[in-house]
Order: C-alpha cells, then structure tokens, then sequence
C-alpha cells in the first residue's frame, strides 16, 4: 500500500505506470485463444441441447439456433482475429466518437419506432431479422472510455473532483439510460466495471465507498417502485412461495442443477430445456449445464473462465504502457463480472438479472461485443515487451 494526496490510502499493485516505447507484436496469446474457443464449443454444444425442441416447435427447424450462433461466432472471431492485430492506441484516438455513438444508440432504441420491444423491455434494433443490443456496445465502451480516461487523469486519481466525478457522470448517464429501456443487469454491470476500474487505477477507497453507499437509496427506489423488480427480489429471498410465477425461473433452475448432481443426467438428456426452464439456451445455458454434465461440468466451466481472468490480470501487468494496462484490466473485469452475476443468478444467490454467460449463452451482440473485448485483450498481449518472438 502507498499514501496518495492528503494521507489517504491508495491501492499500489506493482504495476508500470509510465509509456515504455512498443515492441514488435508478439505472437498472440495461444491460452487465451485456446480457452475462447474451448468456451465457444461449448457454448455452441449446450446453445443446440437447449434449444433443440423449442425451436422444432417455434420454427420447424431444430437447428434454428444452433445455426445463428454458429453465423454469430463466425463473424465474431472474424472482428477477434482483426482487432487483436489492431494497435490498441487506436481505441483512445476514436475513444469520443465511439462514446456519442453509443450514447446515441441507447437514446435511439427508447424510441417506440425505432428501438423493438421484447418481454417489457425495449432494447433492441431488429432489421432484416437480425438484432442488435446497444446495452452491449455500452458495456465495451465504458471499458475504453474509463481506460482512456484514466491515463489522462492518473495524476488527479486521487482528487474526487478531477478524478472521480466525470467517470461517475459518463458512466451514469449510460447506466440510466440502460436502466429507461429498462435493463437493470447491463447499469449494474457498468458501474461495477467502472468501481473496479477506478480501484486498480488508484482511486481512495473511501471514496468508492462513500458512491455505493450513496447509491443505496437509488437502488432502493429502483426496485421497490418496480413491480417486477420488487417481484423478483421476495422471489429470490423465496422463490418456492411464488413457484409457479415470480419464482419460476429461479426454482426451475435449482431443479436443473439439483437433477445434475455429480455427474449430470447426460449430455442432451435434460428435462428442464422441455419447456420448464425459461430462457434455457440464453441466460439460465448454465442451469441446463448443470443438469445434463453435472457438478463436474459445471466446475470444469469455471475453471476455464477462472484462467481466462487470471490470463487477462497477468496480461495487463505485463503491459507495456498504462492504458494497455488500463484495458486489460477492464475487460477482464467485464468478463468476470458478468460471469460471476450469471453463476449467481443460476445458483440463487443473486436476484434474477438478464444477463447471459459470456461465450456460452445465446446471443449475436453478447457475443460479438465479447469476441471483440477478448480481440483487444490479445493485442495488449501481443505488445508485451518481455514476451520473446515464439515462446506462446
């Protein structure tokens, strides 16, 4: 530990924090890549045991999901491929422009004849029956912004008002309007990310205590004037008293996983995907995980997804300069962060959010955004001074 301005405590790990001229690129990140793709598979092979009855019935076609996520993954390691041959500098030059953009798409989709509303909420733009959610550009954006930001204010981290606010107001303003479409997981996952991001930049504790602690009667509010939201928290403090309503998703879940036991029921022999377990290849893939691979399975999940992270810390320590840091710190908070409230929400212990599991889950924009975060993560590691041409 080291004593910022005026005393106060500040958190030091070790970490360069001045530009040390570039490297020629390394080669990628061979582990990284290889647990991606490890993450992916299954994704796609617990994607088409989910969905498989559901889209017989819906569409006539088995392989309806199955072969979306298949496009989507396709096209995402594309964007993967070229981002992480991509100097990541550019991101701080374009850093407004992707920020206006941003925010204009999430004011975009509020508009009834713009924006498509799904199951109460209006998120998404859907053209040429494809759609896209601007809830996940915002999660992505406020990794590079605070990255960008963090590297022109590092001296004044310290200082509430230079250092702190204006990451506070960006960061709000795209959780709030995350939280009008609404989406209450996306807003939590932004301002997790940035509480994150301002600890390891060196922000004072006690002022990251002093915003959550100010934020505790907004979130009250937020969810006590919701009927759903309200809903779903007495659901999650006891989901069998409302079983077959509020608490549905959560106690079809516990049964999903209470099926699996150690070893699962087997791979496609889930009962809970036949129309129990809501949102069973998107948001609850984990739930159906459980049941037809087990403890086991869902352990060996985590696992993956636990060497990720730590991948991604050791790469930004090894980064050459503070804002390559600053991105490999954030987005491998933005991973983590997501996986752990998905995990949470599928075993109970967090209220139900939409969130879905990065890599695994269902979904064209998750994914994409994802691919294109990880992509970012590889360059930052390509650019590692210490990493000899050939050694990954």
């Amino acid at each position: 530990m080291r004593r910022g301005r005026g005393n106060a405590l500040q958190l030091s790990l070790g970490w360069k924090t001045s530009s040390e001229g570039r490297t020629s690129l390394a080669p990628v990140d061979r582990t990284v890549l290889m647990i991606t793709y490890l993450l992916l598979l299954i994704g796609l092979i617990m994607v088409f045991s989910a969905s498989g009855v559901m889209a017989e019935a819906r569409y006539g076609d088995p392989m309806f999901f199955l072969k979306r996520q298949a496009a989507w993954i396709v096209l995402g390691l594309v964007v993967l491929h070229w981002v992480s041959r991509q100097d990541y500098e550019m991101w701080k030059s374009i850093m407004p422009i992707v920020l206006c953009l941003t925010i204009g798409c999430l004011v975009l989709v509020l508009i009834p004849d713009v924006g498509s509303k799904t199951n109460g909420a209006r998120r998404w733009f859907k053209f040429a029956g494809l759609s896209f959610q601007p809830g996940e550009l915002a999660k992505l954006t406020t990794v590079l912004y605070l990255a960008s930001f963090l590297v022109r204010r590092e001296e004044d981290i310290t200082n509430f008002t230079k250092g702190v606010l204006a990451p506070v107001i960006v960061v709000g303003i795209l959780a709030g309007l995350a939280l009008l479409e609404p989406d209450m997981g996306t807003a939590v996952v932004l301002v997790l990310v940035m509480l994150g991001l301002l600890f390891l930049g060196g922000a004072r504790i006690t002022h990251l205590l002093g915003l959550v602690i100010g934020a505790f009667p907004l979130v009250y509010v937020l969810v006590m004037q919701s009927d759903y939201r309200r809903r779903r928290l007495l659901s999650f403090l006891d989901p069998w008293q409302d079983p077959n309503d509020a608490g549905f998703q959560l106690t079809q879940s516990f049964v999903a996983l209470g099926n699996g036991g150690l070893a699962g029921v087997g791979l496609g022999e889930g009962r809970q995907k036949l129309f129990f377990l809501p949102e069973a290849h998107s948001d609850f893939v984990l739930a159906l995980l459980g049941e037809e691979l087990g403890f086991l399975g869902t352990g060996m999940l985590m696992l993956l997804f636990a060497m990720l992270l730590i991948k991604g810390f050791q790469i930004a320590g090894r980064a050459p300069d503070a804002f390559g840091r600053h991105l490999a710190s954030g987005v491998t908070l933005l991973l983590g962060i997501q996986v752990l409230i998905n995990a949470g929400v599928v075993s109970g212990l967090l209220p139900t959010k939409g969130l879905t599991l990065p890599l695994v889950s269902y979904g064209g924009s998750s994914l994409i955004m994802t691919l294109m975060a990880i992509g970012i993560l590889l360059n930052v590691s390509r650019q590692d001074p210490s990493s000899p041409v050939g050694s990954r």
